[in-house]
This record gives C-alpha cells, sequence and structure tokens, in this order.
C-alpha cells in the first residue's frame, strides 16, 4: 500500500468536488476491495456489514466445493483451509465487527473437525497447520477483540475442537502449544 506524503495530502485536500467524486468512481469501479469498503463505511452503514458478511459466506462456499491439487486428501484440504483463511482475511480488513470474523471462522473449521480424526495422524502435517491457524486465530479473536458475550456462544466450540487437536496431534510442537480451553 503507497503512503501518503504531507505534499500530495495537501494537493488531495484542494481537489474539487466533481474531481474526488471521479477519482471514487475510478477506484470503486477498479478495486473490489476498495468499493466493499465504500459500501460498509460509507454508502450503507446499516446493513454494509451484513451484506458483506453474507458474499464473503457465499465465496466460502464456493470455495468448499472447488477442487485443489494435492497427492492426498489431506493435502488438498490444507489448500482448501488455506484460500478459506486469505477470504476471511479479505473480510477482516473491511468489516469491524469481529463477532461476524468469528462466525466465519467456525464456518470454516467445521469442515476439517466433520472428517475422521484420523485426517490428523496424517504425516500430512500442512492439513494441521492450517487447522492451527484458523485456531489460533479464533483464539487470539476471543481474547483480545470480542466482548466477552460472545465467549458462551463460541468458547464451547472452540473448546472442542481444542480437545481433538490435542488428542490427536500433540506430538506437533504449535499443537501442544495451544492451550487445552479458552
Amino acid at each position: 500500500m503507497a503512503k501518503l506524503d504531507s505534499n500530495i495530502k495537501e494537493e488531495i485536500a484542494l481537489l474539487s468536488k466533481p474531481d474526488l467524486v471521479k477519482l471514487v468512481m475510478k477506484a470503486a469501479s477498479g478495486d473490489k476491495h476498495f468499493l466493499n469498503y465504500l459500501m460498509v463505511n460509507y454508502i450503507d452503514k446499516s446493513t454494509g456489514e451484513q451484506q458483506l458478511f453474507d458474499r464473503t459466506k457465499s465465496d466460502l462456499q464456493l470455495l468448499f466445493n472447488k477442487s485443489y491439487k494435492g497427492l492426498s486428501d489431506e493435502l488438498q484440504f490444507a489448500n482448501m483451509l488455506a484460500a478459506c483463511n486469505k477470504r476471511i482475511n479479505e473480510f477482516a480488513k473491511i468489516c469491524k465487527n469481529k463477532s461476524l470474523e468469528m462466525e466465519l471462522i467456525l464456518l470454516v473449521l467445521e469442515i476439517p473437525f466433520s472428517f475422521s480424526t484420523n485426517h490428523f495422524t496424517t504425516c500430512f502435517t500442512r492439513y494441521n497447520q492450517q487447522v492451527y491457524l484458523l485456531i489460533k486465530k479464533a483464539i487470539t479473536l476471543m481474547k483480545n477483540k470480542l466482548n466477552e458475550d460472545y465467549h458462551i456462544e463460541f468458547a464451547p466450540k472452540i473448546n472442542e475442537y481444542l480437545h481433538i487437536l490435542h488428542g490427536t496431534s500433540d506430538h506437533l510442537d504449535y499443537i501442544y502449544a495451544l492451550p487445552e480451553s479458552i
């Protein structure tokens, strides 16, 4: 991302309103993330976040159904989880409602934990690492960003996932370093 020095900021402040409108229109038509940012923060403040959440959820559903490269199921799932994590990060940059971000993380985590726990015990640790990254992101959100009222809603599921990970993959240092519960 480009940094604006004081000269550029002064020049932008001197632009006329029609020129600013043209610039915003050009930026919004060329960059989907900028358009989403405009929608959430300026155009549709009341329902913009929810609409972005719904779009992100449908994007995740598409990512779930996409086929991924990999020699094993675990590697294919790891690639899927990485793509989903990337999409959640894009959502988090725009949306300030961290409970919606947590819902997306838990939606993605439902997939690896719906399979047999044998997937966590294979030699393909990239799968475990991708699950770990999502769990770690959820724990960080719970501890630092979310109001304690949300702990009742999200903590039992995260604790269940932590229990499964510790029971199957405790031999991995990064899993061993996770808390037993939050």
